[in-house]
């Protein structure tokens, strides 16, 4: 009974986390095609609320795939921990599980690549803007340029998180 108590909770967060991991990049994919509409023109209220959001979800994106991976190990640990031996797992599981890694992995890269590489850039360029002043063209160009690097790198992210999703589905099969 402990080991069915302790894989519903591993369980019930590792979905939890999932749903995070895809939820993140569609909102903030929604936030940045509506900043769109405006063009790569600075509006200062709006970018301000833009990036607040934007990299105001960094912790969360990071707790998020933190808790996938110690969950997504946890569960197996906790089987061998009482059983004394790994679940028996099926090609399609196994293949499941090799592909929901490598989008786990690649949004890693691009959680890396985006919070500790641009971000820290669009900030920099962004402290030199003030209210009502008009921005220098060089900085308002490489600020939009670097938005829309880090909005590539979201879209990825956000096929990633889909195959994560479908992937954690087959991770079950062959199991009675």
């Amino acid at each position: 009974m402990a080991e069915q108590v302790i894989q519903g909770i591993l369980l019930a967060l590792h979905n939890i986390a999932l749903v995070g991991c895809a939820a993140a990049p569609f909102y903030n994919r929604a936030l940045v095609l509506k900043r769109a509409q405006y063009g790569p023109k600075l509006h200062y209220e709006l970018d301000k609320v833009v990036e607040d959001t934007l990299q105001g979800n960094a912790p969360y994106c990071i707790a998020f795939l933190v808790t996938l991976l110690v969950t997504g190990v946890g569960m197996p640990i906790n089987h061998y921990v009482f059983q004394g031996a790994f679940r028996a797992t099926s090609p399609v599981a196994v293949t499941a599980l090799v592909v929901k890694l490598l989008a786990v992995g690649g949004m890693v890269w691009i959680m890396t690549t985006i919070f500790w590489g641009i971000n820290p850039r669009i900030m920099a360029i962004w402290h030199g803007f003030a209210p009502g002043a008009a921005p220098a063209e060089a900085d308002e160009k490489a600020f939009f340029a670097l938005r829309a690097r880090r909005k590539a790198l979201c879209e990825v992210c956000l096929k990633f998180a889909i195959v994560v999703l479908v992937a954690s589905a087959f991770l079950g099969f062959g199991r009675s």
